[in-house]
């Protein structure tokens, strides 16, 4: 009879301690699929102009665009310093390069804002994401952090009440003994 209260403790210490494995299990799994999302974003589906003005604000504020400019405009005023008589198509004061440069600023100008404003507004976007991601983290660090609450609660418990039997085994033990004797 005593066996199988002690049969019974140990079995249930075991189903608690499975509920433990379990609720440990579930919540990984939870952060897993979280870390997946956010590792594997959703493809963002951007129109004609929004694809050029990225490319253009990629291509107009790199190294390759300010060297590539400065080859040209090098061989532009070389030319038509050296040229002879016909051949000048934009004599000094390179009136028809200054027209071309501020039509090249005027146009880039724009576009490269436009792109900053897209790359301003998925910065946003992301920020907030981090913030929902960042209070769900919380509200699960606390579902969890009362969960192990009712869990040590319930495992306070049944210690107890392991060793409320426990003494009623010892005393029935030594009352045999007592006997015994």
């Amino acid at each position: 009879m005593k066996i199988d209260v002690i049969d019974k403790l140990l079995a249930d210490e075991e189903k608690n301690s499975e509920n433990l494995h379990k609720i440990v299990k579930e919540a990984i799994d939870a952060e897993e699929l979280i870390i997946h999302n956010l590792s594997n974003p959703v493809a963002e589906n951007l129109n004609f102009g929004q694809r050029i003005s990225d490319n253009i604000a990629l291509f107009g504020g790199s190294w390759k665009f300010i060297i590539a400019f400065f080859i040209v405009l090098t061989i532009w005023i070389i030319f038509n310093v050296i040229a002879i008589g016909g051949y000048k198509f934009d004599p000094y004061p390179f009136i028809l390069m200054n027209l071309i440069l501020s039509c090249i600023a005027a146009l880039q100008a724009p576009i490269i804002m436009m792109s900053q404003n897209r790359q301003e507004e998925k910065d946003r976007k992301r920020s907030e994401n981090d913030y929902l991601i960042n209070l769900k983290a919380e509200m699960q660090i606390r579902s969890l952090n009362q969960k192990m609450d009712l869990l040590l609660e319930k495992q306070i418990k049944t210690l107890f009440q392991k060793q409320e039997k426990q003494f009623e085994l010892l005393k029935e033990i030594n009352s045999k003994l007592n006997k015994k004797k």
